[in-house]
């Protein structure tokens, strides 16, 4: 039964790749995102470009930036725009007035930059996502190593409970150099006075609380596909 939810949930994550790309233009700089959803739309530009879609890009990961490269795909310094035309990327949890949870991947810093240098910031998703309150997922918080006791402690005083993030027993690091906090809020009633409360916080680099950041989540549920705005 977990196989065939897990190829509904590609399936369904293709679909939303599939109808994302269609709204990259020739000429477009491209925000690429991190994780499993965005990979299937990479990997669509890449068949696009193949076929002559003239585009460049800027990535929101090493993994998504030596992705790219294989497919042909012309990666930007993200340091050194102004301005990205179209980003796509994926969310861990996001609600129908298009608030997000993101950074499960840990590349979360990047892709609040990305998202806020984009004209067009488009979020992808299986029907699994969808919320109507953000908070079952734990928001990701990456900080500067310094200061994680520090901005431990405020998390708590946010009625946060944080556990540092680790992989095989190994504690996550950040293309930045930094490590993640996960932090469990509970179920999430005010996202806009929680995303400012963490943005006080001294040696908080970002948080996954993306606000008023998004022009469009495009979800795939089963063989429909519904577009949020």
């Amino acid at each position: 039964m977990a196989t065939t939810d897990k190829t509904q949930q590609d399936a369904e994550k293709l679909a939303a790749a599939q109808a994302a790309v269609k709204f990259v233009k020739d000429g477009d700089v491209v925000g690429l995102g991190t994780g499993s959803t965005t990979t299937f739309a990479i990997i669509e530009l890449g068949k696009l470009v193949k076929t002559g879609l003239q585009i460049k890009a800027a990535a929101s990961s090493i993994r998504t930036e030596e992705l790219a490269k294989s497919l042909g795909i012309e990666i930007l310094d993200l340091g050194r725009l102004s301005q990205i035309d179209i980003s796509i990327d994926g969310a861990d949890e996001f609600t129908a007035s298009l608030d997000l949870i993101k950074g499960g991947g840990g590349a979360l810093f990047r892709e609040k930059i990305i998202a806020s240098l984009s004209k067009n910031a488009i979020i992808i998703t299986d029907a699994s996502k969808k919320v109507k309150e953000l908070g079952a997922f734990t928001v990701p918080v990456e900080v500067v190593p310094l200061a994680y006791q520090y901005v431990f402690d405020q998390i708590t005083k946010l009625s946060g409970k944080g556990i540092l993030r680790t992989v095989e027993s190994q504690t996550f690091i950040t293309d930045n150099g930094n490590v993640i906090i996960d932090a469990d809020f509970g179920l999430i009633d005010d996202p806009a006075k929680l995303a400012s409360d963490l943005n006080q916080i001294n040696g908080l680099l970002a948080h996954g609380l993306f606000v008023n950041m998004t022009s469009k989540v495009i979800m795939s549920d089963g063989a429909d596909i519904i577009i949020f705005e």
